[in-house]
Protein backbone atom coordinates (compact mmCIF):
# COMPACT_ATOMS: atom_id res chain seq x y z
CA UNK A 1 0.00 0.00 0.00
CA UNK A 2 2.54 2.37 0.63
CA UNK A 3 4.10 1.60 -2.25
CA UNK A 4 1.25 2.49 -4.78
CA UNK A 5 0.85 5.73 -2.50
CA UNK A 6 4.50 6.30 -3.45
CA UNK A 7 3.53 5.82 -7.19
CA UNK A 8 0.84 7.68 -7.32
CA UNK A 9 2.41 10.79 -5.72
CA UNK A 10 5.33 10.07 -8.29
CA UNK A 11 2.64 10.20 -11.05
CA UNK A 12 0.62 13.47 -9.66
CA UNK A 13 4.04 15.26 -9.69
CA UNK A 14 4.83 14.13 -13.03
CA UNK A 15 1.20 15.03 -13.98
CA UNK A 16 1.73 18.46 -12.62
CA UNK A 17 5.30 18.74 -14.29
CA UNK A 18 3.19 18.15 -17.55
CA UNK A 19 1.05 20.55 -16.88
CA UNK A 20 3.38 23.20 -15.66
CA UNK A 21 4.99 22.22 -18.95
CA UNK A 22 1.50 22.99 -20.71
CA UNK A 23 1.06 26.41 -18.93
CA UNK A 24 4.77 27.29 -19.67
CA UNK A 25 4.18 26.73 -23.51
CA UNK A 26 1.28 28.73 -22.97
CA UNK A 27 2.75 31.86 -21.74
CA UNK A 28 5.79 31.49 -23.88
CA UNK A 29 2.96 32.00 -27.08
CA UNK A 30 1.27 35.04 -25.17
CA UNK A 31 4.09 36.94 -24.39
CA UNK A 32 5.65 36.62 -28.05
CA UNK A 33 2.15 37.77 -29.68
CA UNK A 34 1.88 40.29 -27.42
CA UNK A 35 5.48 41.32 -28.02
CA UNK A 36 4.96 41.05 -31.57
CA UNK A 37 1.57 43.38 -31.65
CA UNK A 38 3.36 45.58 -29.78
CA UNK A 39 6.47 46.21 -32.12
CA UNK A 40 3.37 46.06 -35.41
CA UNK A 41 1.77 49.15 -33.48
CA UNK A 42 5.36 51.15 -33.05
CA UNK A 43 5.97 50.45 -37.21
CA UNK A 44 2.10 51.58 -37.52
CA UNK A 45 3.12 54.86 -35.77
CA UNK A 46 6.51 54.58 -38.19
CA UNK A 47 9.08 54.70 -35.61
CA UNK A 48 12.47 53.66 -36.85
CA UNK A 49 12.62 49.79 -35.19
CA UNK A 50 14.94 48.81 -32.68
CA UNK A 51 16.35 45.89 -31.54
CA UNK A 52 13.70 45.09 -28.21
CA UNK A 53 15.72 43.74 -24.99
CA UNK A 54 12.88 41.76 -23.13
CA UNK A 55 15.12 41.78 -19.94
CA UNK A 56 12.30 41.23 -17.47
CA UNK A 57 10.25 38.94 -19.64
CA UNK A 58 13.49 36.47 -20.60
CA UNK A 59 14.44 36.37 -16.94
CA UNK A 60 10.44 35.21 -15.75
CA UNK A 61 10.76 32.70 -18.68
CA UNK A 62 13.91 31.64 -17.11
CA UNK A 63 13.15 31.00 -13.67
CA UNK A 64 10.30 28.66 -15.15
CA UNK A 65 12.49 26.43 -16.82
CA UNK A 66 15.36 26.45 -14.03
CA UNK A 67 12.11 25.51 -11.23
CA UNK A 68 9.83 22.95 -12.74
CA UNK A 69 8.00 23.17 -9.45
CA UNK A 70 7.06 26.72 -9.90
CA UNK A 71 2.82 26.96 -10.48
CA UNK A 72 1.02 30.07 -10.81
CA UNK A 73 -2.52 30.76 -10.91
CA UNK A 74 -4.44 32.33 -13.65
CA UNK A 75 -4.35 35.45 -12.18
CA UNK A 76 -0.98 35.61 -11.56
CA UNK A 77 -0.12 34.58 -15.25
CA UNK A 78 -2.51 37.67 -16.52
CA UNK A 79 -0.44 39.71 -14.12
CA UNK A 80 2.85 38.60 -14.92
CA UNK A 81 2.15 39.11 -18.95
CA UNK A 82 0.59 42.68 -17.87
CA UNK A 83 3.78 43.36 -16.28
CA UNK A 84 5.95 42.09 -18.78
CA UNK A 85 4.37 43.82 -22.18
CA UNK A 86 4.19 47.09 -19.86
CA UNK A 87 7.93 47.47 -18.87
CA UNK A 88 8.64 46.03 -22.51
CA UNK A 89 6.25 49.14 -23.96
CA UNK A 90 7.64 51.50 -21.65
CA UNK A 91 11.49 50.42 -22.66
CA UNK A 92 10.73 50.41 -26.55
CA UNK A 93 8.84 54.13 -26.26
CA UNK A 94 11.61 55.29 -24.34
CA UNK A 95 14.54 54.04 -26.80
CA UNK A 96 12.08 55.49 -29.87
CA UNK A 97 11.79 58.93 -28.23
CA UNK A 98 15.43 59.02 -27.35
CA UNK A 99 16.34 58.42 -30.93
CA UNK A 100 13.35 60.36 -32.67
CA UNK A 101 14.84 63.36 -30.41
CA UNK A 102 18.55 62.81 -31.33
CA UNK A 103 17.63 62.74 -34.63
CA UNK A 104 15.19 65.87 -34.99
CA UNK A 105 18.12 68.01 -33.23
CA UNK A 106 20.81 66.65 -35.26
CA UNK A 107 18.44 68.06 -38.30
CA UNK A 108 18.21 71.16 -36.53
CA UNK A 109 21.67 71.29 -35.37
CA UNK A 110 22.45 71.28 -39.39
CA UNK A 111 20.20 74.40 -40.24
CA UNK A 112 17.34 71.74 -41.53
CA UNK A 113 13.99 72.97 -41.28
CA UNK A 114 10.70 70.54 -40.73
CA UNK A 115 10.43 69.53 -44.46
CA UNK A 116 13.96 67.95 -43.86
CA UNK A 117 12.79 66.13 -40.51
CA UNK A 118 9.42 64.80 -42.88
CA UNK A 119 11.52 63.44 -45.81
CA UNK A 120 13.27 61.80 -43.03
CA UNK A 121 11.19 59.97 -40.85
CA UNK A 122 8.78 59.33 -44.72
CA UNK A 123 11.51 57.94 -46.40
CA UNK A 124 8.76 55.78 -48.78
CA UNK A 125 6.80 59.03 -49.43
CA UNK A 126 7.72 62.23 -51.14
CA UNK A 127 7.35 65.16 -49.10
CA UNK A 128 5.84 68.83 -50.85
CA UNK A 129 6.06 71.61 -49.00
CA UNK A 130 3.52 74.40 -50.87
CA UNK A 131 1.49 77.55 -49.74
CA UNK A 132 1.66 75.98 -45.81
CA UNK A 133 0.87 72.97 -45.98
CA UNK A 134 2.81 69.42 -46.03
CA UNK A 135 1.74 67.03 -48.86
CA UNK A 136 2.77 63.30 -48.93
CA UNK A 137 3.09 61.41 -52.26
CA UNK A 138 3.69 57.35 -51.82
CA UNK A 139 6.47 56.57 -54.16
CA UNK A 140 5.46 54.82 -56.95
CA UNK A 141 6.34 51.28 -58.14
CA UNK A 142 4.53 51.50 -60.86
CA UNK A 143 6.68 54.69 -62.00
CA UNK A 144 9.76 53.83 -63.85
CA UNK A 145 12.88 54.92 -61.07
CA UNK A 146 16.55 56.27 -61.75
CA UNK A 147 18.76 53.75 -61.57
CA UNK A 148 21.88 56.44 -60.49
CA UNK A 149 24.13 56.03 -57.05
CA UNK A 150 23.95 59.44 -55.54
CA UNK A 151 27.26 58.88 -53.98
CA UNK A 152 28.49 59.02 -57.87
CA UNK A 153 27.68 62.61 -58.27
CA UNK A 154 30.76 64.79 -57.69
CA UNK A 155 31.63 68.35 -57.71
CA UNK A 156 34.74 69.48 -58.90
CA UNK A 157 36.62 72.45 -56.77
CA UNK A 158 34.52 74.75 -58.99
CA UNK A 159 31.69 73.07 -58.13
CA UNK A 160 30.89 71.30 -61.36
CA UNK A 161 28.80 68.56 -61.54
CA UNK A 162 30.05 64.81 -62.72
CA UNK A 163 28.64 61.63 -62.70
CA UNK A 164 31.76 59.17 -62.24
CA UNK A 165 31.15 55.33 -62.71
CA UNK A 166 33.19 52.37 -64.12
CA UNK A 167 36.51 54.28 -63.69
CA UNK A 168 35.13 57.18 -65.73
CA UNK A 169 33.13 60.01 -66.32
CA UNK A 170 29.84 59.03 -68.15
CA UNK A 171 27.86 62.63 -67.81
CA UNK A 172 27.76 65.98 -69.72
CA UNK A 173 28.57 69.24 -68.64
CA UNK A 174 25.56 72.02 -69.81
CA UNK A 175 23.98 75.25 -68.94
CA UNK A 176 20.31 76.84 -69.72
CA UNK A 177 20.38 80.06 -70.90
CA UNK A 178 17.85 83.31 -71.58
CA UNK A 179 17.81 86.85 -72.15
CA UNK A 180 18.82 87.55 -68.28
CA UNK A 181 22.11 86.08 -68.87
CA UNK A 182 22.34 89.31 -71.33
CA UNK A 183 25.52 89.12 -73.93
CA UNK A 184 27.32 86.06 -73.62
CA UNK A 185 30.35 85.50 -75.00
CA UNK A 186 30.02 82.08 -76.36
CA UNK A 187 33.33 81.29 -77.80
CA UNK A 188 34.41 81.15 -74.30
CA UNK A 189 31.90 79.22 -72.98
CA UNK A 190 32.96 76.81 -75.55
CA UNK A 191 36.45 76.55 -73.60
CA UNK A 192 34.91 76.03 -70.18
CA UNK A 193 33.62 72.30 -71.22
CA UNK A 194 30.08 72.91 -72.21
CA UNK A 195 29.08 70.53 -73.78
CA UNK A 196 25.43 71.27 -74.99
CA UNK A 197 23.27 74.37 -73.83
CA UNK A 198 19.47 74.66 -73.14
CA UNK A 199 17.96 78.35 -74.68
CA UNK A 200 14.79 79.28 -74.11
CA UNK A 201 13.45 79.89 -77.00
CA UNK A 202 10.32 82.05 -75.64
CA UNK A 203 7.23 81.91 -73.26
CA UNK A 204 3.42 82.63 -73.47
CA UNK A 205 2.42 85.80 -71.03
CA UNK A 206 0.99 84.65 -67.85
CA UNK A 207 -1.93 86.99 -67.58
CA UNK A 208 -2.47 88.56 -71.32
CA UNK A 209 -1.48 84.90 -73.04
CA UNK A 210 0.73 86.16 -75.96
CA UNK A 211 3.50 84.33 -77.12
CA UNK A 212 6.76 86.13 -77.04
CA UNK A 213 10.16 84.80 -78.41
CA UNK A 214 13.03 85.67 -75.89
CA UNK A 215 14.96 88.36 -76.72
CA UNK A 216 18.09 86.97 -76.84
CA UNK A 217 17.16 83.49 -78.56
CA UNK A 218 18.35 83.81 -82.23
CA UNK A 219 21.62 85.22 -80.89
CA UNK A 220 22.33 82.33 -78.06
CA UNK A 221 21.54 79.85 -80.42
CA UNK A 222 23.68 81.20 -83.55
CA UNK A 223 26.65 81.59 -81.14
CA UNK A 224 26.34 78.12 -79.05
CA UNK A 225 25.76 76.53 -83.04
CA UNK A 226 28.34 78.29 -84.46
CA UNK A 227 31.58 77.29 -81.60
CA UNK A 228 29.90 73.32 -81.89
CA UNK A 229 27.70 74.00 -78.74
CA UNK A 230 24.92 71.07 -78.47
CA UNK A 231 21.77 73.11 -78.53
CA UNK A 232 18.14 72.23 -77.23
CA UNK A 233 15.74 74.86 -75.91
CA UNK A 234 12.54 75.47 -73.76
CA UNK A 235 9.51 77.02 -73.94
CA UNK A 236 7.98 78.36 -71.24
CA UNK A 237 4.13 77.17 -71.23
CA UNK A 238 0.79 79.14 -69.96
CA UNK A 239 -1.63 77.42 -72.40
CA UNK A 240 -4.88 76.71 -70.66
CA UNK A 241 -6.47 74.95 -73.38
CA UNK A 242 -5.62 71.90 -75.95
CA UNK A 243 -5.56 74.41 -78.80
CA UNK A 244 -3.25 76.98 -77.09
CA UNK A 245 -0.61 73.90 -76.30
CA UNK A 246 -0.64 72.72 -80.23
CA UNK A 247 0.05 76.65 -80.46
CA UNK A 248 2.56 76.60 -78.43
CA UNK A 249 4.62 73.63 -80.19
CA UNK A 250 4.30 74.99 -83.79
CA UNK A 251 5.34 78.07 -82.74
CA UNK A 252 8.55 76.47 -81.49
CA UNK A 253 9.18 74.20 -84.47
CA UNK A 254 8.34 77.18 -86.55
CA UNK A 255 11.44 78.96 -84.85
CA UNK A 256 13.52 75.78 -85.29
CA UNK A 257 13.68 75.38 -88.78
CA UNK A 258 17.04 77.23 -89.50
CA UNK A 259 19.01 75.27 -86.99
CA UNK A 260 19.96 71.65 -85.80
CA UNK A 261 18.93 71.19 -82.67
CA UNK A 262 20.42 68.20 -80.97
CA UNK A 263 19.25 67.84 -77.82
CA UNK A 264 15.11 67.80 -76.33
CA UNK A 265 13.16 70.52 -76.96
CA UNK A 266 11.82 70.81 -73.82
CA UNK A 267 8.23 72.14 -72.16
CA UNK A 268 8.71 74.09 -69.15
CA UNK A 269 6.02 73.46 -66.66
CA UNK A 270 5.80 75.90 -63.99
CA UNK A 271 3.45 77.22 -61.19
CA UNK A 272 3.30 81.42 -61.24
CA UNK A 273 2.16 82.57 -57.99
CA UNK A 274 0.30 85.98 -59.45
CA UNK A 275 -3.20 86.03 -58.73
CA UNK A 276 -4.27 87.18 -62.03
CA UNK A 277 -2.25 84.25 -63.88
CA UNK A 278 -4.57 82.45 -66.41
CA UNK A 279 -3.28 78.94 -65.49
CA UNK A 280 -3.61 79.36 -61.99
CA UNK A 281 -7.52 77.52 -61.30
CA UNK A 282 -5.70 74.41 -63.64
CA UNK A 283 -6.20 70.97 -62.65
CA UNK A 284 -3.69 68.50 -62.90
CA UNK A 285 -5.34 66.70 -65.17
CA UNK A 286 -5.69 68.97 -67.89
CA UNK A 287 -1.71 70.69 -67.10
CA UNK A 288 -1.07 67.26 -68.21
CA UNK A 289 -2.82 66.95 -71.11
CA UNK A 290 -1.66 70.58 -72.25
CA UNK A 291 1.64 69.15 -72.10
CA UNK A 292 0.84 65.54 -74.15
CA UNK A 293 -0.74 68.01 -77.02
CA UNK A 294 2.88 70.06 -76.67
CA UNK A 295 5.04 66.55 -76.19
CA UNK A 296 3.05 64.75 -79.33
CA UNK A 297 3.28 67.54 -81.56
CA UNK A 298 6.85 67.90 -81.44
CA UNK A 299 7.76 64.28 -81.29
CA UNK A 300 5.58 64.23 -84.56
CA UNK A 301 8.29 66.73 -86.24
CA UNK A 302 11.08 64.62 -85.19
CA UNK A 303 12.51 66.22 -81.92
CA UNK A 304 12.90 64.63 -78.77
CA UNK A 305 10.37 65.86 -76.06
CA UNK A 306 11.18 66.58 -72.60
CA UNK A 307 9.27 68.11 -70.06
CA UNK A 308 11.05 70.73 -67.44
CA UNK A 309 9.55 71.06 -63.37
CA UNK A 310 10.76 70.74 -60.12
CA UNK A 311 9.17 68.91 -57.13
CA UNK A 312 5.57 70.89 -56.96
CA UNK A 313 5.75 70.27 -61.26
CA UNK A 314 6.00 67.01 -61.05
CA UNK A 315 4.12 66.27 -57.88
CA UNK A 316 1.30 68.75 -57.62
CA UNK A 317 0.99 70.25 -61.08
CA UNK A 318 1.49 66.74 -63.44
CA UNK A 319 -0.10 63.26 -63.77
CA UNK A 320 3.36 61.44 -64.07
CA UNK A 321 1.70 58.29 -64.84
CA UNK A 322 0.23 59.51 -68.40
CA UNK A 323 3.91 61.00 -68.48
CA UNK A 324 6.07 58.49 -68.63
CA UNK A 325 6.61 58.53 -72.22
CA UNK A 326 8.50 61.37 -72.35
CA UNK A 327 12.31 62.30 -70.52
CA UNK A 328 12.17 64.93 -67.40
CA UNK A 329 14.47 67.57 -66.81
CA UNK A 330 14.44 68.10 -62.64
CA UNK A 331 15.47 71.42 -61.38
CA UNK A 332 16.67 70.52 -57.78
CA UNK A 333 18.96 72.81 -55.90
CA UNK A 334 19.89 70.88 -53.16
CA UNK A 335 21.64 67.17 -52.69
CA UNK A 336 21.31 64.36 -52.77
CA UNK A 337 18.79 65.04 -55.40
CA UNK A 338 15.23 64.35 -53.70
CA UNK A 339 13.71 62.53 -56.40
CA UNK A 340 13.33 58.37 -56.96
CA UNK A 341 11.92 59.02 -60.72
CA UNK A 342 13.79 58.56 -64.13
CA UNK A 343 14.98 61.37 -65.64
CA UNK A 344 17.46 62.62 -68.20
CA UNK A 345 18.69 66.14 -67.26
CA UNK A 346 19.28 67.41 -63.21
CA UNK A 347 19.64 70.95 -63.31
CA UNK A 348 21.83 71.09 -59.76
CA UNK A 349 22.08 74.92 -59.26
CA UNK A 350 21.18 78.28 -60.30
CA UNK A 351 24.21 80.15 -59.10
CA UNK A 352 26.90 78.57 -61.05
CA UNK A 353 29.82 80.33 -62.58
CA UNK A 354 31.05 79.71 -66.78
CA UNK A 355 33.52 81.45 -69.12
CA UNK A 356 31.57 84.24 -71.33
CA UNK A 357 28.98 84.84 -69.31
CA UNK A 358 28.80 87.69 -66.34
CA UNK A 359 26.72 86.84 -62.89
CA UNK A 360 25.17 83.65 -62.26
CA UNK A 361 23.94 80.73 -64.86
CA UNK A 362 21.68 77.83 -64.09
CA UNK A 363 24.07 74.54 -64.07
CA UNK A 364 23.26 70.87 -65.31
CA UNK A 365 24.06 67.22 -65.28
CA UNK A 366 22.90 65.39 -68.41
CA UNK A 367 22.93 61.48 -69.37
CA UNK A 368 21.53 62.94 -72.90
CA UNK A 369 23.12 61.83 -75.94
CA UNK A 370 22.96 64.66 -78.62
CA UNK A 371 22.45 63.12 -81.93
CA UNK A 372 24.79 62.07 -84.57
CA UNK A 373 22.23 62.29 -86.80
CA UNK A 374 24.01 64.77 -89.96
Amino acid sequence: MQDMNLRVKKHKRRRRRGENGILIGSIILCLVTLTAITITLIMVFRYRSIQMENTVVMNELEAIRMDETVTYTQNEVDAMIASAVTQTTDQTTQEVRTELLDKMKELMLTGDGALSMLRYFYPDEIVIADAGKYHFFPISEELAHHTYDMDKFIKDSDQVMQYYDNEKWISHKGIDVSKYQEEIDWEQVATDDVEYAFIRLGIRGYTKGEILEDENFEENIKGALRNDIAVGVYFFTQAVSTEEAEEEAQYVLDALEPYRVDYPVVIDVEAVSNANARTKDLTKEERTQYCITFCEKIREAGYTPMIYGNLKTFMLMLDLEQLEDYEKWVAFYDEPLYYPYAFKVWQYTDEGSVAGIEGKVDLNISFEEASDDD
